[in-house]
């Protein structure tokens, strides 16, 4: 399996991970509406809204230190096996995160369904590929 097309592959997967991250990040709960998410939100409480705000800004944060983890990784990806693997590993249970949801039929709608195929199925794929990667 080709290193060159894994580094690649990294790379592309890292500006996703970046560009949903700061979807999030910049805007918090309301996002920037990259995805062209549209209103949704009535605020009844200000000061608990500002709280969990701040709390969905700090993951998005997070997540977008994932992703520049990942182009980190795209650099020498033998030699950040280890940090690229908690990457894919977190990614994936941010994926099983999502049958928490009270209403499953969100789960696999059609705004969530290939962001869930790439959490559970891809995430385990780039794992797989990244173990078989040798210098």
């Amino acid at each position: 399996m080709s290193a060159a097309l894994f580094r690649i592959v990294l790379v592309l997967s890292g500006a996703a991970v970046i560009f949903l991250a700061l979807n999030v990040a910049l805007a918090g709960i309301p996002t920037m509406g990259w995805l062209g998410e549209r209103p949704f939100l009535s605020v009844t409480d200000e000061a608990q809204y500002a709280l969990i705000d701040n709390h969905v800004r700090f993951f998005g944060g997070l997540f977008a230190g994932l992703g520049l983890l990942l182009f980190l990784a795209a650099t020498d990806p033998v030699k950040y096996r280890q940090a690229t693997m908690l990457v894919f590993g977190a990614i994936f249970v941010g994926g099983l995160a999502r049958f928490s949801a009270p209403d499953m039929s969100v789960v696999f709608a059609p705004e969530i369904v290939n962001s869930l195929a790439a959490e559970l199925v891809l995430m385990p794929l780039l794992a797989f590929w990244l173990s078989r990667l040798s210098r």
